[in-house]
């Protein structure tokens, strides 16, 4: 899949660079700060090649690339502003109300947080790789290698305030630069001096308390975010002639001794509070509340909600050294290998068991969002039986009083993070939440998407159309639609189709054609919603309501527009039989790509009755699909 090209298929669908306000990734996640959310175009951003799915919620849209969203991500840097720091757009005012408080806390600590998890995860494996090494006698900490290696495992916990200040200060849309500054002061050597030394510290007469910022988490966001509301007020009075020298000069001369005086020690006793709270919860019994974080915790992902706890584990490590709560979500994800191990066992339909096998694999090095979002969840009881087996899994971590010293996605590779007091009770507990779900996952079975009525056998086989009820929603401007075929071939239902976007309904009802020429017409009469840069697809709005995606061929977006000729632009009124896209078939199949067509209704929802023809072949123009309402 070329990076480049994906990243060009989703801009205008989001509603192009002007209505993306931020934009951050995660391990499988573009997450997208949106401006104006009627812009965004969901059904067809699901039907892009490279995305699993779509989620919108938190305040965030969430496009589910999978492993490879750090390509992704790089390319929107080519092709747009909006990675560069200077580029952060705000939303409107009544966007921003209609977010929650929730929302808006779970959007600010996931964009100040999740540039940092990759780092932090490598720096912890290394860490936890070398406590391994002194318990096995294997290194002392006396030898300049292992001194030089911890230094490469600490550095980043030790100065985490100064990433911080760069992550916060973006999020707070202020100056990255003076925010650094005042965290690098609050580090500086001399200043964590006068701390070892414990004499009194004033500052004009004033008494300063002083505390230790290395490592901390509160102190800094604190601090940027006061400073963001500052620097405002002082640009507004400033002139510009002077500004970009007075600004600075005046931040850093209030920020830093504020910070030291009030800000620093209140954050840091926050920080401190919130650890010991969280302590005395799991005291009271770490059975239960371990064993239901690991069963909460792959739901909590699923809303977005889990950005809340990243917080509470990272402080927990910064104060104490590690986090139990860490250790005790962890099992929920072993629990989803186990049921998609199953499903790929049990899985009849070919297309869901090499969805499964491949998120297997994935989700054994911690990425399980292709896997929930594509197999487990969606078949909804292997879900529910990796969360009860994530439930027993993270009770034997609780009794073994396990915990984390780092974060990082709970892994095969990241089991050193785990190491310390408890590590074998983990590594049975995440056992237990594998084997558990895997044979619970085989006992209950499941509903494959095939035995749903869209998915039936095909209608040649057949001697009576294909109907889909639908639940009701906004009415089309019409009682019923009839749409054509847009290109000449056999009809095939979408089952059969090699891609599991299409053969399991998640865009939406249709057929597909294999086509006997290279030539799309159009099915109805109507507008070109969209276009894509590769040329390889066509979004149209019919007169009487229908949304209509026709897709040519599978994963032909590789090509980069290369056989593909469009008649016709986005906004373009067209006629029912009007040539809207030439391609060149025969290339296309000595390229080696499936060129079968899927035509696929995208607002199935909106029409109580679907009916699709039984005819084996259809003529371009001959009529497919009949919708009413």
């Amino acid at each position: 899949m070329n990076s480049n090209v994906l990243a060009e298929n989703i801009l205008p669908l989001v509603g192009g660079e002007d209505n993306v306000a931020t934009l951050v990734h995660c391990a499988t996640r573009l997450r997208f700060k949106i401006i104006d959310h009627s812009k965004v175009k969901l059904a067809e951003l699901e039907a892009l090649d490279g995305v699993i799915t779509v989620v919108k919620g938190s305040g965030q849209l969430q496009i589910v690339i999978g492993n490879r969203v750090p390509e992704v991500f790089r390319a929107f840097g080519a092709i747009s502003g909006l990675l560069d720091d200077d580029k952060v757009k705000k939303a409107p005012a009544e966007e921003k109300n209609n977010v929650s408080v929730l929302g808006r806390l779970i959007d600010l600590v996931a964009g100040i947080f999740t540039p940092l998890l990759g780092a932090m995860a490598a720096a912890g494996v290394l860490k936890g790789a070398l406590a391994i090494v002194l318990a096995a006698g294997w290194m002392s900490n006396k030898e300049t290698t292992y001194i030089i290696l911890h230094a490469a495992s600490d550095s980043l916990f030790y100065f985490l305030p100064l990433l911080l200040a760069i992550t916060s200060a973006r999020k707070f849309e202020t100056n990255i630069f003076v925010a650094v500054s005042i965290a690098g002061a609050l580090i500086y050597p001399s200043i964590q001096g006068l701390f070892d030394g414990g004499q009194p510290v004033t500052f004009f007469g004033l008494p300063v308390m002083m505390m230790k910022y290395t490592g901390t988490v509160i102190p800094i966001i604190f601090s940027v975010w006061l400073m963001s509301i500052i620097e405002r007020f002082l640009n507004r009075h400033i002139h510009e002639s002077v500004r970009n020298i007075l600004t600075p000069f005046f931040l850093l001369t209030l920020m830093v001794p504020l910070t030291l005086m009030t800000i620093g020690p209140v954050g840091i006793t926050i920080s401190e509070t919130v650890a010991s709270l969280f302590v005395s919860i799991y005291s009271f019994n770490p059975i239960i509340a371990s064993a239901l974080m690991a069963a909460a915790w792959q739901v909590l992902v699923i809303f977005g909600v889990h950005w809340g706890f990243v917080t509470v584990f990272i402080n927990d490590i910064s104060v104490m050294g590690h986090s139990f709560l860490k250790a005790a979500s962890s099992p929920s994800v072993f629990a989803q290998s186990g049921a998609l191990l199953a499903v790929m066992l049990r899985a009849q339909d070919k297309k869901m068991k090499a969805l499964a096998g491949s998120s297997f694999i994935a989700s054994l090095f911690g990425i399980t969002e292709p896997g929930v979002y594509g197999v487990t969840l969606k078949l909804k009881k292997p879900f529910v039986c990796a969360v009860i087996a994530a439930a027993f899994g993270g009770a034997v971590v609780g009794y073994a009083k396990s915990s984390a010293i780092s974060m990082g996605m709970p892994g095969l590779l990241t089991l050193p993070i785990f190491y310390g007091e408890g590590f074998v009770g983990f590594i049975i507990g995440c056992v237990v939440a594998f084997i558990g779900s895997f044979a619970l996952t085989l006992i209950v079975g499941f509903d494959e998407p095939n035995a749903q009525p869209v998915q039936a056998a095909p209608a040649v086989k057949e001697n009576k159309p294909m109907v889909r009820k639908t639940r009701e929603s906004a009415s089309p401007s019409v009682s019923s639609e009839h749409i054509a075929a847009p290109v000449s071939g056999a009809l095939i239902p979408l089952s059969e189709v090699d891609d599991k976007v299409f053969s399991t309904g998640i865009v939406g009802p249709g057929f597909a054609i294999v086509p006997e020429e290279g030539r799309v017409y159009s099915p109805v009469d109507g507008e070109i919603a969209s276009t894509f840069a590769s040329g390889h697809a066509i979004g149209i709005h019919s007169t009487g309501g229908a949304e209509i995606l026709i897709h040519v061929g599978i994963n032909t977006v590789q090509l980069e527009g290369q056989y593909f000729h469009m008649q016709v632009k986005e906004g373009d009124t067209v006629k029912k039989g009007q040539l809207l896209l030439i391609f060149d078939l025969d290339e296309i199949k000595q390229a080696g790509y499936d060129t079968v067509t899927p035509v696929i209704i995208t607002n199935g929802d909106a029409w109580r009755e679907l009916q699709i023809s039984d005819k084996p072949h259809s003529r371009f123009g001959e009529p497919v699909i009949a919708l009413s309402v």
